[in-house]
Order: C-alpha cells, then sequence, then structure tokens
C-alpha cells in the first residue's frame, strides 16, 4: 500500500501560512500528482492507486478539475508572494493516463491566473504503454518541454519481476515518438538490483538506454519498501534483492558506461548531458519553494512544509468544502534547515561550500579527503565534492559531518 504520511501540526481550514513565511522570494516551483495507475507494480510505494483501490467517487475524467480547485488555494494562501513558476511537474502515478487535453487546459489556467515563467521547464512522466505518437505532439503542443519515461529495464524476464507491463521495444518507440514530437529534454528511469538481475543484464539495460540518446538518465537501487507485494515476498523467503556489494557494483557500472557516452551526474543517482539537468529537480535538493497539487502531495514555501491527505476522495471532499486539503505541516528549525542543507547539497556534483561546516564538520571532511570520499582538489578550493567511491557512501557522510 502506498507510504504512511509523516507526523505533523494541524494546518489552518484556509491553508494559511505562518507570518514569517508569507514573504516567499526566489523560484517557485509547481509539483502536480496524477495518483492513477493501470496496475500495481510490486515494488512500488508512491501514493498511487488503481480503478479497484479506488471504488466509487474518483473519476479520472474530472481530477484535474478538483486539482484546480487546490491552484486557487495556492494563490490566496501565497497571495502577493505569487509569482510565475519556473518549474511544473507532473508526476505520479501515471499522468499519461488522462488525456492530454485535460493537461492543456490545467497549463493555460496557471498561465493566466499564476503565470509561468519564460523558459520554464514542463515536465511528465509517463510509462511507455500509457501514451502514443498523438498524445505525444499534443502534449508537446500543451507547452510540455521535457518527457521522462519509465523505462527500468530492458530485459523482460526483470521486467517481469517488477510487473512492469512494457515491452523493452515500447520505450525504443515512445522515445522516438517523443522526439519527433519535438521534446528536446527526454529521460529514462532505470533500476537496478531487481530480484535475479545479473550484473549482465543491468549492463545491457544500460546500453538500450544509452542507444536512445537521452539528454537525462536517472538510475536508482531498488528499494524494498514495507506494505508492498515485493516487500512481502522479500520478507517470506520467495524472492531475494541484491545485496549492498551488489548495488555498488551495479552503480559503478552505470557510472562507467555512462560517462564513458558523454552524460555526467550531477546528482548521486542523475546523469546528464550538457543542459539536460532537471530544474525542477534541482529546485528539491537545494530546498527551494515548491507548491504540491494533488493527494499525498507535499509543499514547500519559505521554511514551511506541509503535505496533503493521502486518498483522492479526502482530497476532493476537503476542496469541495472550501478547505486546506493539507492532512499536517511542520515549520522548519534553523537546525533542520541546515541538516537538509548538508544532506541535500552533499548529493549534488557542485557539493557544499566548507564554510557551511561546523569545526567538527569541517575536521570530518579533511578526513573524509584522506579516505578518498571527497575530491581534494574541490576541497582545497573550499568545496565538498563526492568522488566516486563517495557517492556510494554518500548518506553516512553526510550524517557523519553532522553527527559530530
Amino acid at each position: 500500500m502506498p507510504s504512511t504520511l509523516p507526523v505533523g501540526e494541524p494546518v489552518p481550514a484556509d491553508g494559511a501560512l505562518p507570518q514569517s513565511a508569507r514573504k516567499g522570494t526566489g523560484d517557485l516551483g509547481l509539483y502536480l500528482h496524477v495518483p492513477f495507475c493501470s496496475t500495481r507494480c510490486g515494488y512500488c510505494d508512491f501514493n498511487t492507486y488503481t480503478a479497484e483501490e479506488l471504488g466509487p467517487g474518483v473519476s479520472r475524467a474530472n481530477y484535474l478539475e478538483t486539482a484546480t480547485r487546490e491552484l486557487a488555494l495556492m494563490q490566496s494562501v501565497l497571495g502577493n508572494s505569487l509569482r510565475p513558476v519556473t518549474t511544473i511537474f507532473v508526476g505520479g502515478g501515471t499522468p499519461t493516463l488522462l488525456p492530454p487535453a485535460q493537461f492543456a487546459t490545467f497549463l493555460d489556467l496557471v498561465r493566466d491566473e499564476v503565470g509561468i515563467a519564460p523558459g520554464a521547464e514542463i515536465s511528465i512522466e509517463s510509462n511507455p504503454e500509457s501514451v502514443d505518437a498523438i498524445d505525444l505532439e499534443k502534449l508537446r503542443a500543451a507547452g510540455f518541454t521535457r518527457v521522462s519515461f519509465g523505462m527500468q529495464s530492458s530485459n523482460s524476464a526483470v521486467l517481469k519481476t517488477l510487473d512492469r507491463k512494457h515491452t523493452p521495444g515500447r520505450v525504443v518507440h515512445a522515445v522516438a515518438e517523443a522526439r519527433a514530437a519535438g521534446f528536446e529534454h527526454i529521460n529514462v528511469d532505470l533500476i537496478y538490483g531487481a530480484p535475479a538481475e545479473s550484473d549482465q543484464q543491468w549492463q545491457e539495460s544500460l546500453e538500450a538506454a544509452v542507444a536512445l540518446e537521452p539528454d537525462h538518465i536517472s538510475a536508482y537501487a531498488l528499494i524494498v519498501e514495507d506494505g508492498t507485494k515485493l516487500g512481502a515476498q522479500v520478507g517470506r523467503g520467495e524472492v531475494q534483492v541484491a545485496d549492498d556489494d551488489a548495488l555498488a557494483i551495479r552503480y559503478l557500472m552505470a557510472e562507467e558506461i555512462l560517462s564513458a557516452n558523454g552524460m555526467q551526474w550531477y546528482e548521486v543517482s542523475n546523469w546528464e548531458k550538457p543542459g539536460g539537468a532537471c530544474a525542477h529537480n534541482l529546485a528539491y535538493w537545494k530546498s527551494q519553494d515548491w507548491w504540491g497539487i494533488g493527494p499525498g502531495a507535499h509543499s514547500h514555501v519559505a521554511g514551511v512544509r506541509w503535505w496533503n491527505v493521502k486518498h483522492p476522495v479526502a482530497y476532493a471532499q476537503a476542496l469541495e468544502q472550501g478547505q486546506s486539503p493539507a492532512a499536517a505541516r511542520e515549520i522548519l528549525t534553523s537546525d533542520q534547515i541546515y541538516d537538509e542543507q548538508i544532506l541535500l547539497g552533499l548529493r549534488l556534483r557542485q557539493g557544499l561550500s566548507v564554510s557551511e561546516l561546523t569545526p567538527a564538520g569541517l575536521a570530518r571532511g579533511t578526513d573524509a579527503v584522506v579516505e578518498g570520499l571527497l575530491e581534494p582538489a574541490d576541497f582545497e578550493h573550499g568545496r565538498a565534492v563526492l568522488t566516486l567511491r563517495g557517492r556510494l557512501l554518500a548518506d553516512r557522510l553526510a550524517v557523519e559531518l553532522l553527527s559530530l
């Protein structure tokens, strides 16, 4: 089942922000969550629902009409600090289960009511089997500039263990159709460490992804989440997933193959060709402001983070009653803001300024250079930047920089 929401303090019925957060400045992103999937993948822990799981009372046909009510709430809550959005990301779920015309209407409303900054990145996620050439042409015409396909693997057996429904060949056609439709920015997602996946199969998936010539590739280690079908299978001993050593080998393979084909890492799990980085995700990693629309969506504005109720029915009911659909929020302390700055910033290719480290953290960073976890030349010039080995231990090192 979908993941559990965190615990926080109540949100006012009108969604009003504390006075301290009413003067948000800088870039503002917009995330739209589409919670529908045709089937549930066995490893998925996202807040998504199939038709059978939703039951009566929720319709794809009027979902974006409901979402526009939260867009109006966003305008009301942000007030004078509302500014044109610089990025829009439509994720899910499988957004492309909805007709392109609905997204065109939604983007038109954002342009008219909020504003979209010139040159804004507008992304949409898609499963390869959920979209065709005509859909992609319509999405591009609506204003989308970037599309992300859930490829996961080029091997049919691996796709089957992940409960993916597309064939490897469908990804090839989908990417070609997106490029023909005029999408300059195309991402493919890969997952490594699936049950019974071999190093050879992973290498073939990497090579197949590179052959598609996207300007962005994401490669994520499979995480076994409690409450998922895969989690239950692993718990019963029916399947085994890759251990940490195997995952490290797969990561090193990804770096070798992707870098050899003109791609550079800019975040631990993400590689780009020049100009291909995802601006919306960078905003998350840099703790910029964004508003998340949809059930279970998270938002962050000027040090206040909140999250919506998970179920689409409860979400729609709150908005119909003129209330915020937020389930709870937290006002970040200076310590929390600092911790996230280190934890997230260290994952980026640009790294951290060593001036942001405490004296103890700076000493640990100096040791990390000796251990081969941070780049010596960058550290000498005032930046803490992960080496390849450091990327394998990024989370541990970040905690160590904070805990001293």
